[in-house]
């Protein structure tokens, strides 16, 4: 255990909702892009696969970020998450785009 006394298990909780985040967005994003090839609808697989991409860079950023965290709370400097935010951003809306065009196309 550490010397340094510990605000809580937020940070914890926190890392583990990104993770959460990046591995649905990663899963999710990679079976769509499946399911569009599937279904002979090559140029939906380009956004869901960029999500998925996404999900795979937050994923990755995780481990990053988490030190960056537990850093800043033990000497109370700022952190700063608009990168991380930008990324879930770019890739939730790439699925929603995706994804409402996949379901207009097959309900035609």
């Amino acid at each position: 255990m550490s010397d340094v006394p510990r605000p809580g298990l937020h940070s914890e909780r926190t890392r583990l909702a990104w993770v959460r985040t990046a591995v649905t967005m990663a899963g999710s994003g990679m079976v769509m892009a499946g399911l569009a090839v599937r279904h002979d609808l090559p140029g939906l697989a380009a956004p869901f696969a960029a999500a998925a991409l996404a999900g795979a860079v937050l994923l990755l950023r995780t481990g990053i970020r988490h030190r960056r965290l537990e850093r800043a709370l033990r000497y109370g400097h700022p952190l700063d998450h608009r990168l991380d935010g930008r990324t879930v951003w770019a890739g939730a809306l790439a699925v929603a785009a995706a994804a409402l065009v996949l379901v207009l196309m097959l309900a035609v």
